[in-house]
């Protein structure tokens, strides 16, 4: 069993002033190293440039550092998953759900990976599944 980790997440990691930093920042410590955790290279990019435009160039890098200290898996889009995302936006077209949500779920629904480690409500609103019928697992 594997946790998807997205940029909210790491975002809070990173930011002691965000509202969610000591939840998060408890949870990974729980399942750092017990559980393989993976994000994507889309949720990389967007945490990259979120963490470099409101924390800085430093926070980016402790971040990518992190990344690599931990050996956190970087799961790379393929153009099966970017065809996928393109799907999802257009069929979900009445929800905000972004590039990076919508790549998410792909990849996830394609790894079989079901718990996600977010504080995006859009992971609670997606479904996949036949019938579309399962939701996504939002730890913490």
């Amino acid at each position: 069993m594997s946790i998807m980790v997205d940029t909210g997440a790491w975002y809070a990691l990173a930011d002691t002033s965000d509202a969610n930093h000591h939840k998060a920042k408890e949870f990974y410590q729980k399942v750092a190293g017990e559980v393989p955790l993976l994000t994507t290279d889309a949720i990389f990019v967007e945490v990259w440039l979120l963490l470099r435009g409101r924390l800085g160039r430093p926070a980016a890098l402790t971040f990518w550092q992190t990344l690599r200290e931990a050996n956190i898996e970087v799961i790379c889009l393929t153009e099966s998953d970017i065809e996928g995302a393109w799907q999802i936006m257009n069929t979900w077209a009445d929800q905000d759900f972004s590039f990076t949500d919508c790549s998410t779920f792909v990849v996830m629904e394609r790894l079989g990976i079901t718990e996600i480690f977010t504080f995006d409500h859009h992971f609670l609103v997606y479904r996949y599944g036949p019938q579309r019928k399962k939701a996504f697992t939002c730890l913490p």
